[in-house]
């Protein structure tokens, strides 16, 4: 493999939330780097097409359908991790529900409360499973977090509560497992030039009856870097959290927004 500096050889990541966007890029670039890859979803079908990918390129992946808001799922993981490699030096908690996108005043509660399950629940449940090992390996936990976190515009007020609580929990691990070994940081991507990004330029490309690349200029135009990250771009973040390089680093946040917000 031609590995970026062979970052995390012999390490491996279990990267939670694989799906075709940002989960898919951690996970391949990790494996680039050198990591054997444990990806786990919901979805079987995301899941054998990425660890296909990884193994076409010379990696080594195993994928295990998971459904992280589930104990008796969750625990199956960390078996899966233990059985097929023997240890495990980094949890990625990628996994993510969308909040509803309204006003506070007019959100269902219930809503909320579902989105708290993925979005922060679910990544102290993989935490606190995958402690143990990642105590043995001295190992680390780089939490998945959003832009959201530093603006307060109108109807994102569920979102920013679900990864504001997220951000909270990573501080606060970072303490209690610091003692431990165990690192446990946060990347905090803004705008992804991924699928769904370019679906939605697109759409308003079209209302408006203009380029989709007239689009794209005008957003990334708001950030100092004059583009917008791709999904390998924010993912080298969580590769170099996940490294040595990284290894007096714990209980940061790292923005991958182009400088479209400074912290």
């Amino acid at each position: 493999m031609n590995a970026a500096g062979e970052l995390l050889a012999d390490k491996v990541v279990v990267v939670s939330g694989v799906g075709p966007g940002l989960g898919r890029s951690i996970a391949v670039r990790s494996a680039l780097a050198g990591a054997k890859i444990v990806l786990a979803a919901r979805t079987s079908e995301r899941l054998d097409e990425v660890a296909k990918e990884i193994d076409e390129l010379g990696g080594q992946a195993v994928a295990v359908r998971t459904d992280v808001t589930d104990d008796d799922s969750a625990s199956a993981l960390v078996e899966s991790t233990l059985a097929h490699f023997g240890r495990v030096d980094t949890l990625v908690n990628n996994a993510f529900a969308i909040p509803p996108i309204t006003d506070l005043a007019d959100v269902d509660i219930d809503a909320v409360r579902a989105g708290f399950e993925t979005n922060v629940l679910a990544a102290l449940r993989l935490t606190r499973l995958f402690t143990e090992g990642l105590s043995a390996s001295s190992g680390s936990v780089v939490m998945i977090n959003s832009a959201v976190l530093r603006h307060s515009r109108r109807t994102f007020g569920p979102y920013k509560m679900s990864k504001a609580a997220l951000l909270a929990l990573s501080q606060s691990l970072a303490t209690e497992l610091g003692p431990l070994g165990v690192r446990v940081n946060s990347v905090a991507p803004g705008y992804i030039w991924a699928g769904s990004l370019r679906w939605y330029f697109g759409y308003l490309a079209e209302k408006r009856g203009v380029s989709r690349q007239e689009v794209y200029d005008e957003v990334a135009a708001t950030t100092d870097l004059r583009k917008l990250p791709d999904p390998d771009e924010i993912a080298d973040a969580v590769v170099f959290l996940a490294s040595p390089l990284a290894r007096a680093i714990t209980g940061h946040c790292l923005d991958v927004n182009s400088g479209e917000y400074h912290n």
